[in-house]
């Protein structure tokens, strides 16, 4: 009881909670870097399109790492000393992923999935261990179980190779992110959810506005390595591309707490169901996550090539990425407002068409059309503003 957190517990995030946060920034890096060097190796056919799959089967692990330390830290009391353990071994965990990252569809493919199981299952079995007889300890009994399924995928997939690890890998995330979605209920378990948006809707609100800063301030972090690694003197070209993703940046987090983004807590709080909206708020953050990092994996791409043929996987990365960030950002929308913004739909469906002259044009030219896009999402949210009082969530019922 005396981890558990009690109703006098401060929402607000714990530095220990931060410090995690620090590691998962180099753990994202890795990604990035080791999804762009492969895709400017083997951009083309098949070849890309199987590199975008692996970045996703990168990323997605990380980010359930991320979202079970939040769940859990929201549950405990992070400023107890064995919850801070506990945050700091995972953290380590973490670290160690994203240094078995660049190989881990090659050489450290067992180090990668030990690792991730261990991490995962053992964290679930050490709390359950903890909690003896409590009412709570079902739920990590169930988390535990399910994460001992997807064990089995994560392990058959370090033992294969190529399209097999992928595929074995897919269903390990799938069996992961879908018991989530069940409550991990398990036969010998009733039906009943525990979930912490509940109790803890704005401490979880507090660590995804967290979690889209980092991976915005892990775009920046790429693009700036990718420039200053530029062989000789960094020509205009570079030097364009680096405005351009440092614009793109700042559009993205303009665009994200502006209003919604910053109100999403206290609407879920307010709302009549803030189990289920918090899930739908927690899948538009994981959309929003992912936008980012393919954004950033197109921005440092054009570090590398800013001209010449501009291949179909990295259309995919450059235009993709930032609508499939709006499309997160527009579901935030109608948690927080019940609406969906008709000017986020015009959005995304411009950057989609896009892709079909941009085909045509070098990369450098694909990247300067995304904040172009981005900035009339920003002035149209702005005008809506206009001579108005400030707006009060109104989740739906």
């Amino acid at each position: 009881m005396r981890l558990l957190r009690g109703e006098r517990s401060k929402q607000e995030t714990s530095f220990v909670e931060l410090f995690f946060d620090l590691v998962l920034v180099f753990a994202l890096n890795r990604v990035v870097a080791t999804s762009t060097s492969q895709l400017a190796s083997s951009p083309s056919g098949a070849g890309g399109w199987a590199r975008l799959l692996q970045a996703l089967l990168l990323i997605l692990p990380l980010i359930w790492v991320w979202s079970m330390t939040a769940y859990s830290t929201a549950r405990f009391e992070p400023r107890r000393l064995a919850v801070q353990v506990m945050v700091l071994a995972t953290a380590f965990g973490v670290l160690l992923l994203g240094i078995f990252t660049p190989k881990a569809f090659d050489g450290s493919a067992w180090m990668f999935a030990g690792v991730y199981v261990a991490l995962q299952a053992g964290r679930a079995l050490v709390v359950a261990l903890a909690l003896r007889s409590h009412w709570l300890q079902r739920l990590y009994w169930g988390i535990l179980v399910w994460f001992c399924v997807s064990a089995v995928a994560w392990l058959l997939g370090a033992a294969a190779h190529g399209t097999a690890r992928m595929l074995l890998w897919s269903l390990a995330i799938v069996i992961e992110y879908g018991s989530a979605r069940l409550g991990w209920w398990v036969p010998w378990q009733g039906r009943e959810r525990i979930l912490a948006w509940e109790s803890s809707a704005g401490h979880l609100a507090d660590r995804y506005q967290q979690l889209v800063l980092i991976a915005l301030g892990e775009t920046i972090l790429a693009v700036g390595i990718a420039y200053t690694e530029t062989p000789g003197n960094p020509r205009l070209a570079q030097t364009f591309g680096l405005v351009i993703a440092f614009i793109t940046a700042v559009l993205l987090w303009r665009i994200y707490f502006y209003k919604a983004g910053e109100l999403f807590g206290t609407a879920v709080k307010s709302a009549a169901s803030p189990a289920s909206l918090g899930r739908v708020a927690g899948t538009a953050h994981l959309l929003m996550i992912i936008g980012v990092a393919a954004t950033a994996i197109g921005n440092e791409l054009v570090q590398k090539h800013p001209s010449g043929h501009t291949y179909k996987s990295w259309l995919a990365l450059m235009l993709g990425g930032p609508a499939l960030y709006v499309a997160g950002r527009t579901s935030l929308e109608w948690v927080v407002f019940s609406r969906v913004s008709r000017h986020r739909l015009l959005g995304i469906a411009a950057l989609l068409l896009l892709a079909v002259p941009l085909a045509f044009a070098p990369p450098l030219t694909v990247v300067a059309a995304v904040p172009v896009a981005l900035l009339a999402i920003a002035v149209a949210d702005a005008r809506r503003a206009v001579g108005k009082p400030p707006e009060a969530p109104t989740p739906p019922g």
